[in-house]
């Protein structure tokens, strides 16, 4: 049988669920009022929270990147209960500088920028690149100007 990684194929299998984290997300009223519980359960390794999602849902929105002292609350609580069953809490961030305000508060597990964030900065720049500079853009329409087109 082939090797992949330094294993077999059948090695892999036989060891591949001592590799794998099983996170549970806690976003919403339900998960929340039930968080306690859910951290029993075993075979659960992290608990995870996207803050704009859970906001949304308990009805704290994080607006104008303020969050609601009683979302606030909600992050400490799963923190709490995460570290009480002997699980990681993980969260999404949206910058480098709140994923290090996380980590400090004791969050394991940090996505240290959004999905729609990162796609939105990498977009921009390889638009930015492909445009060219504004110099090169100024240049550009000199140029046309000078040949009248």
């Amino acid at each position: 049988m082939e090797r992949v990684g330094g294993v077999t194929q059948t090695e892999y299998l036989q060891q591949a669920n001592d590799c794998l984290l099983t996170i549970v997300q806690i976003e919403t009223r339900d998960a929340l009022q039930n968080l306690e519980d859910i951290a029993k359960v075993p075979g659960i390794d992290v608990l995870f929270c996207g803050p704009f999602d859970l906001g949304n849902n308990i009805g704290h929105p994080i607006l104008d990147g303020t969050m609601h002292d009683d979302l606030k609350d909600a992050l400490a609580r799963i923190q709490k209960a995460a570290k009480e069953n002997q699980k990681a809490s993980g969260i999404y961030a949206t910058s480098g500088d709140q994923a290090r305000q996380f980590a400090d508060q004791g969050f394991q597990m940090i996505s240290a920028a959004t999905d729609a964030a990162s796609l939105q900065t990498s977009l921009q720049s390889a638009l930015t690149a492909a445009r060219g500079s504004y110099v090169h853009s100024a240049l550009n329409m000199a140029k046309g100007a000078i040949r009248g087109t």
